[in-house]
């Protein structure tokens, strides 16, 4: 419910100054009477109507209300929207490998990784999502969903050291790529992070590429980490020291799968940039979405109006019929 002329409603101010007229009124017109006995008014028969002496000041408000809501013209909104989207349906793919640990990126490569990506998916709630995560090997953390609680949770627990340090870049890829082959969506949408280049696992990056490409799997891919030297915490017996490691993102591979799956190759060198790549993937893909909205809105005021005139009618007839008998 909703009002077109909202200014209306500071008439109702009004109400509460006439009640308090009334009672300034009525007090003023009490008079006195000095008598030596009230025997004689005692025996007096007290009338059953003179409580209605007050009711035209209530049925007077509560029109005065009726009539002022009425100005304001209430009106009820429907709306609905017709949606027409792809469907789409996105892997997260993303590196846990220990360099993710570097400090570039705040609180690490890794965890700026998740809190990013997390903000991603609530930002989603109609896509299904899945999680890929790789490192020496690969594995599916959370397979495509539309239970979005569960896969921000599984997304919050994954950490260095799950499975067998490395960067399998090709093996998380095709891990990937392999939980969409089922998919019936219309737009298949794989995002592969990484902060390094292909090390370990037995299917190359551009293999993997190009069976996401027969798969029509669109790939982005994003390079995380500074240019030149990072942070990179090291346990030793006087606690955790810092060197300064060199970073080896393999730009070419990653830009070249982008390429062949029609996707767009990205580089994050802080936790801002990371976040707007995030947001300029949203946009690309929301871009495939097609919404016409509808809205409808219906007067609400007659209602009020035949209840004030109801009520003005109903005070009438008592001041007319009822009071005045009771008066005379």
């Amino acid at each position: 419910m909703e009002f077109a002329n909202p200014a209306f409603l500071w008439l109702l101010i009004v109400i509460p100054l006439m009640i308090g007229w009334y009672i300034w009124r009525n007090q003023r017109l009490q008079g006195t009477l000095g008598i030596s006995s009230l025997n004689g008014f005692l025996k007096a028969k007290k009338s059953s109507y003179s409580w209605l002496r007050h009711l035209g000041i209530a049925l007077r408000s509560f029109a005065l209300f009726a009539m002022i809501v009425a100005l304001a013209r209430p009106q009820s909104a429907l709306s609905w929207e017709d949606s027409t989207t792809e469907g789409i349906d996105i892997i997260i793919a993303t590196d846990i490998s220990g360099s993710m640990l570097a400090e570039d990126l705040k609180p690490n490569r890794l965890e700026a990784g998740k809190n990013i990506a997390i903000d991603f998916i609530k930002d989603r709630p109609n896509d299904r999502i899945g999680l890929v995560v790789f490192s020496g090997e690969s594995f599916t953390q959370c397979p495509l969903t539309i239970d979005h609680d569960v896969l921000v949770n599984l997304f919050k627990g994954i950490s260095n050291g799950m499975i067998e340090d490395g960067t399998a870049i090709g093996m998380g890829l095709a891990t990937a790529v392999n939980r969409l082959k089922d998919s019936e969506a219309k737009s298949k949408v794989v995002i592969l992070l990484t902060d390094g280049s292909n090390t370990s696992g037995s299917i190359p990056p551009a293999t993997a590429a190009e069976i996401a490409k027969q798969m029509k799997v669109r790939v982005y891919t994003v390079g995380v980490g500074t240019k030149g030297y990072a942070p990179y915490p090291v346990k030793t017996p006087y606690g955790i020291q810092y060197q300064q490691v060199p970073v080896t993102i393999d730009e070419g591979v990653l830009s070249n799968i982008a390429k062949i799956t029609g996707g767009k190759y990205f580089r994050a060198t802080n936790n801002e940039k990371l976040k707007q790549i995030y947001q300029q993937i949203d946009q690309l893909e929301k871009a495939k979405i097609a919404v016409t909205q509808y809205h409808k809105k219906t007067e609400r005021f007659l209602p009020l109006v035949l209840m004030a005139l109801a009520l003005l009618l109903v005070e009438f007839l008592i001041r007319n019929t009822l009071l005045k008998g009771a008066l005379t």
